[in-house]
């Protein structure tokens, strides 16, 4: 009975439940509202599945969607179709791709560490806690229970690699199948667009010999790649496709630019000084230290991304208990697995590049295909200094106690983000527009028109989600503006308006019912309705206009 209990087998299956009961727990509850880059990944998945076309028209789009103008890659969308069109258009069948293929990564992470670890006699417990610090990760059940498409791109890498190491370890056809999920995350992320390059040119260099008695299956890799490419090429090196990068590249800031100049001047515009003050060494030290950010001991393990959609600010992305074992980690898998960590380095190294030439940083979305390298470094640093260990009743008894801390910050996590994280972040995951929207459907039939504040940040996409409304009826009546750098702003469709304070001087002689934020309602009107955040502040209020 105990050789059942504690056969890999059944420790990997109770593991994936457990990573399947924390991805999809109350996932449409929490967190407690829908972002609207999550909303339009729904609403473009009713489209597609309604109609076969997105919101804006176009008909199964395999380059972008235009959504907000940001361009979006379309393979999350096409993913949503399936579970919207079984549950219907709700926060959990638009997040059910992220929990579904979270809790994939965390099964795959154990076969990748087996094929990581081929010939090592431990690489079965290697495996096992890989995948269960997977399971618990704050990192990535943060990420699994949201609408992200780097989630999405996250399992196609872990899926790619896996199907590259097992075609070098034997199974051929597998290095040929890998170009597939390598090629899909083109079309999943922007952030995997920038990594998969730059990782799959490090992989044929670190691989280069095995590569070579392969060479008809790496042939085979490289045009079957290549192909998958094609329908996406033409947008990639289009000026859309550079929109977002342009957008929030530290190459884009003109104080690097600034500071040169004046450090040029103050110097008399001398020889020396344009090459010590050269503005491309300054960009240099801004992407190196841009780089270093997402290294820092706090963002790792103490408080977590400072944006709260990616952390709930009281736990790092990876435990405090974590923090002695990833260190002494580092140490066993330089010493004693130097081929191992020759990919994981490249691997965890150029994972982080993406998000270095970003403004903000850290970062934790944009490295998120990082993972898990930083769990195998975790498993290893424990299963090493188990194995260092000697004496037995030493080893017993602090097994016992690191447990008991390691279910404490687990717990601790799970109570926060269950418990405080709903009431003290709603206002970041634009709390109050379910709401409002089904205060407005009762009152649509009493009014012509009906105003809505933008303050909360793209306000028609909710009135579609919410409404799900007709794709061809949106697409006949919406007022569409598209300025000169590409985002699109949709100023109204039916009897909705959006905007600003503004919309309240026009049409004055239409019945009105108009939704404000809270600070915004005119001394003169009393409201109908408050819209209210969990914590009791309001966040919206209607009145008659």
């Amino acid at each position: 009975m105990k050789k059942i209990i504690t056969s890999p087998r059944i420790l990997l299956l109770l593991i994936l439940i457990l990573a399947g009961i924390l991805r999809f727990f109350k996932l449409g509850e929490i967190p407690p509202a829908l972002s609207w880059d999550e909303v339009a990944q729904g609403y473009n998945a009713y489209s597609l599945g309604t109609t076969g076309k997105d919101e804006f028209g176009r008909f199964l789009p395999l380059d972008y969607l235009e959504s907000f103008g940001d361009f979006k890659p379309v393979l999350y969308t096409y993913m949503a179709v399936i579970p919207v069109k079984i549950w219907g258009l709700n926060e959990f069948s638009t997040r059910f791709p992220s929990a579904f293929f979270g809790t994939l990564t965390v099964l795959l992470s154990y076969y990748l560490v087996e094929e990581m670890f081929f010939k090592n006699k431990n690489k079965k417990i290697l495996a096992l806690l890989t995948s269960f610090f997977m399971a618990i990760s704050p990192w990535h059940l943060q990420m699994s229970r949201v609408a992200f498409e780097a989630n999405l791109g996250l399992f196609l890498v872990v899926l790619g690699v896996y199907l590259f190491l097992r075609g070098l370890n034997g199974g051929k056809i597998s290095l040929f199948l890998s170009a597939l999920p390598f090629a899909a995350t083109f079309y999943t992320f922007n952030s995997t667009r920038a990594f998969v390059p730059i990782f799959l040119a490090g992989l044929v260099l670190l691989f280069f010999k095995e590569g070579k008695k392969l060479w008809k299956q790496s042939l085979f890799f490289a045009i079957f790649f290549l192909l998958l490419l094609l329908p996406i090429v033409p947008h990639l090196i289009s000026p859309q496709a550079n929109l977002r990068f342009r957008e929030v590249n530290i190459f884009s800031d003109l104080k690097p630019i600034e500071l040169s100049n004046s450090r040029i001047a103050i110097d008399q515009d001398s020889w020396w000084s344009r090459i010590l003050h050269n503005r491309r060494w300054m960009f240099t030290t801004e992407f190196l230290r841009h780089y270093t950010d997402n290294l820092n001991l706090n963002f790792l393990f103490l408080h977590g991304d400072i944006n709260p959609k990616f952390s709930i600010q009281d736990v790092g992305h990876l435990y405090l208990i974590d923090l002695p074992f990833f260190i002494a980690g580092l140490f066993f898998l330089l010493k004693k697995y130097p081929k191992q960590a020759k990919l994981i380095f490249l691997w965890l190294l150029v994972g982080l590049i993406p998000a270095a030439t970003a403004r903000e940083t850290p970062h934790a979305l944009r490295i998120l295909q990082t993972l898990p390298t930083w769990q195998i470094i975790l498993a290893i640093g424990w299963l090493e200094l188990f194995l260092w260990c000697k004496n037995k009743t030493l080893k017993k008894g602090g097994a016992v106690i690191l447990g008991i801390v390691l279910v404490l910050n687990f717990f601790w996590y799970l109570h926060h983000y269950y418990v405080h994280y709903p009431k003290e972040f709603a206002s970041e995951w634009q709390y109050g527009y379910k709401e409002a929207i089904g205060y407005l459907n009762s009152q649509y039939e009493n009014y012509e028109r009906i105003t809505f504040t933008d303050n909360l940040g793209r306000p028609y996409i909710y009135f579609l989600f919410y409404k799900k409304y007709s794709p061809l009826k949106f697409r006949q009546t919406a007022v569409v503006e598209r300025n000169a750098f590409g985002f699109v702003n949709v100023k109204s469709f039916d009897k909705y308006v959006f905007g600003g304070l503004d919309l309240l001087q026009t049409d004055r002689d239409k019945k009105t019912l108009s939704v404000v934020s809270s600070q915004d309602l005119p001394q003169d009107k009393k409201p109908l309705k408050d819209i209210f955040l969990p914590d009791g502040k309001i966040i919206l209020r209607v009145y008659e206009n």
